[in-house]
């Protein structure tokens, strides 16, 4: 039995087959602008330069501050976005061989779809649900860097991340609201490649070539979104820690016997309506990644003798991150809206970490945006989008272990992504 909203004029909306649809297509990010997190959600907020904590604009701003679906009105939006990465990474000064340049986009492009539905049940409450990418993470090295370790076949890793939000927000006050959203993660992880390194694992044979592993959980994000006077809004958004499960079948390679949990995020934003036909706002995040240890945990714990695999094992190195964000929006005629955008995000891989990170190089600082929207009809509208993150490298220090034969690995990424979307307003 398959339930279904229904718009005005008895217009039925099929959103559960269009939400198992998008949850089985489990979109795949490639270490996206903020760490692994993608930098926004929604294609006018990506248009805004990632900006929604206290600007929504379309349905999908519930995913990041749930509070806003009291400002959404009845409305669904459907988007999809082309994200094209370039990465890779290059050794050099290295005893064993290791030296040369390597290219990580043997896997190019990345189709991610997203979807969101709010729906007013009152003046003060509204529902809705959102399904979106959060980020990931994916090599693909044709020419295996660590081949003379060893290694065989091509390497690298695939991080998928799909959320599922059902929200409620209540108006507590008249231009005051909150929100909540279960948030519920369905995740995939493969490795390949990485044979050498398994020798330093407690369960070798779980480490690497094991195919897809899924792992679910589900935590909780909470929002608030108030007025002050007509013209400026204020938010915050805090999302807890998320117990992801576990990927038995990578039980060697990640810390805590293949843990792989979310990390905590929160910000706060701002937004001004400057005249009648510019809005601009501004977004602080910050990201915990340092927090779970596959992600957070150096990889010198392992020649303090704590193997792959193990509680305190090594993880990717990455530290916590600061992310700010701007945008504009620009009512150009009243079916044309323009959009502008900048953020920049704190480097999550330190230098004496990037060996590992050849498989994980997510280093791109800033990315600037574009976007626009075009009403088509009677409360329908298409917006598009494009991002360029420039390219980001992060040089080694101290990177590859004297036991492995010491030099540099360099890791380097930039992305470029263009996005469309379809809203109707019901």
């Amino acid at each position: 039995m398959s339930l279904s909203f229904f718009g005005h004029n008895g217009r039925r909306l099929p959103f559960t087959a269009l939400a198992i649809t998008l949850a089985a297509a489990a979109p795949t990010a490639a270490n996206a602008t903020d760490g692994y997190f993608l930098n926004g959600a929604g294609a006018k907020a990506k248009g805004a330069g990632g900006v929604e904590i206290a600007m929504p604009q379309d349905a999908l701003a519930i995913s990041v501050n749930p509070a806003t679906a009291m400002e959404i009105g009845h409305r669904l939006d459907v988007g999809v976005e082309i994200f094209v990465p370039d990465r890779g990474a290059s050794i050099s000064g290295n005893a064993a061989g290791l030296d040369g340049k390597y290219s990580g986009n043997g896997a190019n492009p990345f189709v991610l779809p997203e979807a969101a539905y709010v729906r007013p049940l009152s003046d003060r409450l509204a529902v809705g649900i959102a399904i979106n990418g959060n980020g990931g993470m994916n090599t693909h090295y044709k020419t295996n860097p660590f081949a003379s370790f060893g290694a065989s076949g091509p390497a690298g890793v695939n991080l998928r991340q799909i959320m599922i939000s059902p929200t409620a927000a209540y108006k507590v006050a008249q231009g005051h609201s909150v929100g909540v959203s279960p948030v519920i993660v369905l995740q995939s992880f493969k490795m390949h490649g990485a044979q050498p390194f398994a020798a330093y694992s407690q369960d070798p044979e779980n480490f690497t070539n094991n195919g897809t592993d899924w792992s679910a959980g589900v935590g909780v994000r909470v929002g608030y979104l108030g007025s002050i006077g007509e013209s400026v809004k204020i938010g915050a958004f805090y999302q807890s820690k998320i117990n992801a499960g576990d990927f038995d079948d990578y039980a060697g390679l990640f810390a805590e016997k293949g843990g792989f949990d979310i990390p905590a995020s929160w910000g706060f934003g701002a937004s001004v309506k400057a005249s009648d036909a510019l809005t601009v706002g501004a977004d602080y995040k910050r990201i915990d990644y340092s927090d779970v240890q596959s992600v957070g945990n150096p990889v010198d714990s392992l020649f303090q003798g704590v193997p792959f695999g193990a509680d305190g094992g090594p993880g990717f190195g990455w530290r916590d991150i600061d992310v700010w964000k701007v945008g504009a929006i620009y009512r150009a005629s009243p079916a044309l809206t323009l959009r502008a955008g900048y953020g920049r995000s704190d480097n999550p891989v330190p230098r004496s970490q990037t060996l590992l990170n050849v498989f994980a190089p997510g280093v791109v600082r800033g990315h600037y945006t574009l976007g626009a929207t075009v009403k088509i009809g009677d409360g329908a509208d298409v917006t598009a989008y494009a991002m360029r993150a420039p390219r980001q490298t992060v040089r080694g220090s101290g990177s590859i272990p004297a036991s492995f034969g010491g030099g540099e690995a360099d890791v380097y990424l930039a992305e470029t992504a263009v996005g469309l979307s379809f809203g109707l307003s019901l």
